[in-house]
C-alpha cells in the first residue's frame, strides 16, 4: 500500500517525503514580512444510517449499534493524518435515523449547511431518494450497504457511487471459484425475502455466465430455524429437505440471516454449502491479513474496540476516497471532486492488493473480492484465468456492454 506520506512528496515534487522544500526552510529576509500560511481547508462528510437495534442476549453475531460509523470515524482520522501535510482537514457529521426523521429530509439538512459529500448506510429505495432529492446541490453520493443491481442499471444516478460490491459482483466471485475447482452442480435454496429472490436471480445470472448448472432449486419454507431453540418436527422435516437432489454444492439465498446457518452439516448428503452463509463473498473478514490489511485491522481494533465488519470497511473505503481525491487533485472543491472519482487518475489504495478505481459506466467501485468461510479467507477473486481486456477486475458485475445505465 502506498504510504500516507506519499501524497506529500507528488505534492512538494520532492524525492523524498520528510523533505521541505528550501523556501520554506528560508528565513524572511529583514524588512519583509513572512508570507501567510494557506489557510486550511476543511471537509465536511455526512454519514447517514439506521442505528442497530439492541441484539438478543443469544445472538453472537449481532451487528454492533456503531457498524459502518466506526469505519467511517476511522476514516476521517486517516484523512486527517494526510491532510496535515496537505492543509486540509475532515469532519464527519453523523445523523441517525428514527422515527421522526426520514433520510430525505436528512440530506437536505445536511445539503442546506453546505455539506457536498454523503455516506448512506440504508437500502436501495432511500439511496435513490436522497440521490434524486439533491440531484441539484452539486452533492457526491456514496452508497455503502445496498448491493442491488438495479442501482447499478436501470435505476442508477450520476452522483451515486457505489462502495460495496453488486450482488452481480458477489455470485461472480463465488461462481469463478466454483469454476475453479470444478464444482459445476447447484442446488439453489431460496428465502421468502424480497432480497433473497435478488440474491437467487443474481446468482443464476453468474451460473450461466461461468457455465455452471442449476441443478434444482427449492423455496424454503420452514422459518427462521437458525434464529429458534430447541429441536421441532419441523426441523426433522427440513434435515430431510435436500433428498433426491443430485448435487456439488448448496447454495442458500438468506439475506437476513434468518435460516441459512442452519443449513450447513443438515444435507442429507455430505455437500457444503455457499452463498450468503457459509462460503460467502464479501469485501472485509477479519482473517484478511495480506496487503497491510493487518494493520487496517489493528487500528481498527484500538479505535472501536471490536473487530473490523465488511459495513465498516465500505464506510471506511467511501470517506477514504474523498480524501484521496482530494489529496490526488490538490483541492477539496466538489466540483473538482465530483467527475474525478470516476476517471482513470483517480485510485484509491484500500488493502486489496491493487489500487480501486470506479467504473465510468456506473460508478461501481471496482476491486477484488474475498471469498471466506466463517473462521478462514479461502480465496480471492478475481481468480487466476479470468481476464479482461481492461483489467481482471471487470470479470466480476455488470461489464459495460451489458450495463442498462444510462446518464444523462
Amino acid at each position: 500500500m502506498r504510504s500516507p506520506l506519499a501524497p506529500l512528496a507528488l505534492i512538494l515534487g520532492l524525492g523524498g517525503p520528510w523533505c521541505l522544500p528550501a523556501t520554506a526552510q528560508e528565513p524572511a529576509r529583514s524588512g519583509e514580512a513572512a508570507a501567510p500560511a494557506p489557510a486550511a481547508t476543511e471537509t465536511r462528510v455526512g454519514l447517514i444510517y439506521r442505528p442497530e437495534l439492541a441484539p438478543s442476549s443469544y445472538d453472537a453475531e449481532a451487528a454492533p449499534e456503531d457498524e459502518g460509523v466506526a469505519g467511517a470515524r476511522m476514516a476521517i482520522k486517516d484523512n486527517n493524518t494526510t491532510g496535515r501535510f496537505t492543509r486540509q482537514t475532515y469532519a464527519l457529521d453523523e445523523i441517525a435515523l428514527d422515527a421522526t426523521k426520514g433520510a430525505v429530509a436528512a440530506a437536505r439538512d445536511l445539503a442546506g449547511r453546505g455539506i457536498k459529500f454523503l455516506v448512506l448506510a440504508l437500502p436501495a429505495d432511500e439511496v435513490v431518494a436522497v440521490a434524486d432529492a439533491v440531484k441539484g446541490e452539486g452533492v457526491t453520493v456514496f452508497n455503502v450497504a445496498a448491493p442491488d443491481d438495479r442501482l447499478r442499471g436501470a435505476d442508477c444516478r450520476k452522483n451515486v457511487f457505489h462502495v460495496l460490491p453488486s450482488r452481480a459482483m458477489q455470485t461472480d466471485a463465488l461462481a469463478q471459484f466454483f469454476t475453479l475447482m470444478r464444482w459445476r452442480k447447484m442446488f439453489l435454496i431460496t428465502g421468502p425475502q424480497d432480497g433473497d429472490r435478488l440474491y437467487a436471480e443474481a446468482f443464476k445470472n453468474s451460473a450461466r455466465k461461468f457455465n455452471l448448472k442449476i441443478a434444482a432449486e427449492k423455496p424454503w419454507t420452514f422459518g427462521p430455524l437458525a434464529k429458534a431453540r430447541g429441536d421441532t418436527p419441523t426441523r426433522s422435516e427440513a434435515m430431510v429437505f435436500t433428498r433426491g437432489v443430485d448435487y456439488d454444492l448448496a447454495i442458500v439465498a438468506d439475506e437476513a440471516n434468518d435460516w441459512g446457518d442452519y443449513v450447513p452439516f443438515r444435507t442429507v448428503d455430505p455437500r457444503p454449502v455457499a452463498g450468503t452463509q457459509g462460503l460467502i463473498a464479501t469485501t472485509w473478514h477479519p482473517t484478511l491479513e495480506t496487503w497491510g490489511a493487518a494493520q487496517a485491522q489493528n487500528r481498527f481494533r484500538r479505535q472501536a474496540g471490536r473487530l473490523m465488519r465488511p459495513l465498516d470497511y465500505q464506510a471506511w473505503a467511501a470517506v477514504r476516497s474523498i480524501g484521496e481525491a482530494a489529496t490526488q487533485k490538490k483541492t477539496a472543491d466538489p466540483a473538482v471532486l465530483a467527475p474525478y472519482f470516476a476517471e482513470p487518475a483517480f485510485s484509491l489504495p484500500a488493502y486489496k492488493g491493487v489500487s480501486l478505481t470506479y467504473r465510468p459506466w456506473d460508478h461501481q467501485l471496482r476491486q477484488p473480492v474475498i471469498v471466506v468461510q466463517p473462521k478462514a479467507m479461502v480465496s480471492v477473486a478475481p481468480e487466476q484465468g479470468f481476464t479482461h481486456q481492461r483489467t481482471p477486475l471487470d470479470t466480476l458485475g455488470i461489464d459495460l456492454p451489458e450495463t442498462t445505465c444510462k446518464f444523462p
